[in-house]
């Protein structure tokens, strides 16, 4: 069964606002079995929403448009239905007295005008669909065995509409497969070089199951999805074809995307094992740091944190010797492995991560290319760094080497 999304208004289309409503509808759908075959948006236009309406009849079931329906004359949503389902507009009582009483508890400041009664015009033959949270109604037409549903553009309120109407009224007028979905989460590989691993696994797949490779900065996801008739069935035939990967990914893979993130199972291992952590970042600016103390209970194993973004910082804080950097650069593994050794020793640590590179756009205090890093480790039993080539754009190269900093530390720490 397929949906389209239609999304209307020229601030989403001159880049004014974001169009997150359709990534939260396309979640909401996929997990009752529906699959979104196209989104597509468009002006506050007749000509382009009539057209949008009639080529998405002919693809899906279900078509959801959001926006168009505010009180002012830019919004054209409900004139443009009546067009296109040869209606006429009609007043809603309960809209009207629904209207009526947000301004009267929430709205006292403004007095109620006109403009603001005509949301209760809606098409005669559309179901309404109650907007708790505001003054435009949802609206829910059903013609040939397609339902159209039209849904006020701010998220909150479609977020409501979705949930508590929609998505119930489509369960209750369709029948639907099931989807599945299932997403491993790997570090350390690239997208192809997994690819030569899954070959002759991938090939063996069922045909109802099929693998996407979501590449990332530094982590490649592997989604399995499964789309039929007996739920369990699929959940069966997925755990099944799972449970082939450790043999062939097993040094790469860091558990599901449903069960934890990269750090949450690094905060994990550490708490479980009553060991404790400290940082020192340079180019990372604290995002190890930051990322790991978002988590619940990170005061358990992490005990802080020296940001050293500059040289001398380096050299007066972590007490990176003046020479060391002179000699070797501030961006090179001797001064990653100082930074890592001395921080685990200020802050009393098993373990310490520093990270130190060179991010760009310009060399900085170093001649190392812009995308080299260093990453250190400091362990009870030593120190080790190890480099990086991390491309030339900066925000990736940092992220990156947040991931992979993360993803060395956990393999150090299991090893206990």
């Amino acid at each position: 069964m397929f949906a389209e999304i239609i999304t209307i208004g020229d601030e989403i289309l001159i880049g004014q606002i974001v169009d997150t409503n359709s990534a939260f509808i396309s979640k909401e759908l996929n997990k009752i079995g529906v699959s979104v075959y196209q989104i597509t948006s468009v002006q506050d236009n007749r000509e382009h929403i009539l057209q949008a309406l009639e080529e998405a009849r002919a693809r899906a079931q279900v078509v959801i448009m959001t926006g168009g329906l505010g009180p002012t004359k830019d919004d054209i949503t409900k004139h443009t239905l009546c067009e296109f389902f040869n209606d006429t507009l009609v007043e809603d009582a309960g809209v009207l007295a629904h209207v009526e009483e947000l301004f009267e508890k929430y709205i006292s400041s403004t007095p109620i005008s006109d403009m603001n009664r005509m949301q209760a015009l809606v098409p005669s033959k559309a179901t309404v669909l109650h907007n708790a949270l505001g003054t435009a109604p949802g609206m829910w037409f059903k013609e040939e065995g397609v339902a159209f549903v039209s849904l006020p553009g701010v998220p909150y309120e479609m977020e409501n509409l979705i949930v508590n109407q929609v998505i119930p009224k489509i369960i209750e007028d369709f029948e639907r497969p099931y989807i599945l979905h299932k997403t491993i989460v790997t570090y350390g590989l690239g997208e192809s070089a997994i690819a030569e691993r899954l070959e002759q696994w991938e090939d063996q797949l069922p045909p109802f199951i099929k693998l996407a490779y979501l590449p990332n900065l530094g982590k490649v996801r592997l989604r399995l999805s499964a789309k039929g008739p007996d739920r369990q069935a699929l959940v069966d035939a997925v755990e099944a074809e799972s449970q082939k990967l450790p043999a062939l990914i097993g040094d790469i893979m860091y558990g599901t995307e449903d069960e934890q993130t990269l750090e949450e199972l690094v905060a994990k291992t550490l708490t479980e094992k009553g060991l404790t952590l400290a940082t020192a970042e340079s180019f990372t600016g604290g995002k190890i740091a930051g990322q790991l103390t978002a988590l619940p209970g990170a005061s358990a194993y992490f005990k802080g944190s020296v940001v050293s973004y500059a040289t001398e910082t380096k050299i007066n804080v972590l007490k990176v010797p003046k020479d060391v950097v002179g000699r070797y650069s501030v961006v090179s593994a001797e001064v990653a492995e100082a930074m890592a050794k001395n921080v685990r020793s200020l802050l009393k640590t098993d373990y310490a991560i520093a990270t130190t590179g060179n991010a760009g756009p310009t060399k900085g205090d170093s001649d190392a290319e812009v995308g080299t890093v260093f990453l250190a480790i400091a362990t009870p039993t030593g120190v080790h760094a190890q480099k990086f080539n991390m491309g030339n754009h900066r925000n990736r190269i940092v992220e990156k080497a947040v991931n992979k900093a993360l993803e060395l530390l956990q393999k150090e720490i299991s090893k206990i």
